[in-house]
C-alpha cells in the first residue's frame, strides 16, 4: 500500500504511521490501572512484515480484531516506549482493520521492540507538574516540553 511505513523504519518518535503487518501471536489480555486510576485491558500482539516485527499494544476491544495469521492495517498509528521498548499503538485517532494485502515473506528475526531506547521523547512527563499531558494517546501538549527548572 502506498504511504505504508515498514516495521524496520519505525522509531520511538514515529507518529501518524500506516503499518501493514501479519499477526504472529496474540498475548493474553492484561488488566492495568492507568496513571489516571482508570481500569483498562491491554493485549500485546506481535505483528511482522518483510522487514521485521514489533509489539502492537491493543486496548480494550481492539484486541478482538487480532487473530493469529491475519493481516492487519494500522491507519494513523504511533510508537510509544514502554519501559524503554517500542510499542506500536492505534490510539483514539487511528484505525485497525483486517487487510487482504499480502505482506510478503515475513522477517521475524529483526524485533523492533527488543532494543531498549532512552525515553527522551517523553521527558516532560517525568516532572509531574500540573497534571497535563496527553494521557498516552499520541498527542502532545501545546507549549512543548516542560523543563525541570520550572
Amino acid at each position: 500500500m502506498e504511504g505504508t511505513t515498514k516495521i524496520k523504519d519505525l522509531t520511538p518518535s514515529s507518529r501518524r504511521v500506516n503499518v501493514l503487518g501479519k499477526v504472529l501471536s496474540v498475548g493474553e489480555k492484561k488488566a492495568i490501572t492507568t496513571k489516571f486510576g482508570e481500569e483498562k485491558t491491554v493485549t500485546e500482539v506481535i505483528i511482522a512484515d518483510d522487514t521485521g516485527k514489533i509489539t502492537l499494544s491493543l486496548w480494550g476491544d481492539q484486541a478482538d480484531k487480532a487473530k493469529d495469521g491475519e493481516v492487519l492495517y494500522i491507519d494513523n498509528g504511533y510508537v510509544s516506549l514502554v519501559r524503554g521498548h517500542m510499542r506500536l499503538n492505534v490510539g483514539k485517532y487511528g484505525a485497525l482493520n483486517p487487510s487482504t494485502e499480502d505482506v510478503g515473506e515475513l522477517n521475524d528475526s529483526l524485533d523492533m521492540s527488543e532494543k531498549e531506547h532512552e525515553n527522551q521523547f517523553r521527558g516532560y512527563r517525568r516532572f509531574g507538574g500540573n497534571g497535563g499531558g496527553s494521557g498516552g494517546h499520541g498527542g502532545r501538549r501545546s507549549g512543548g516540553f516542560q523543563r525541570s527548572d520550572e
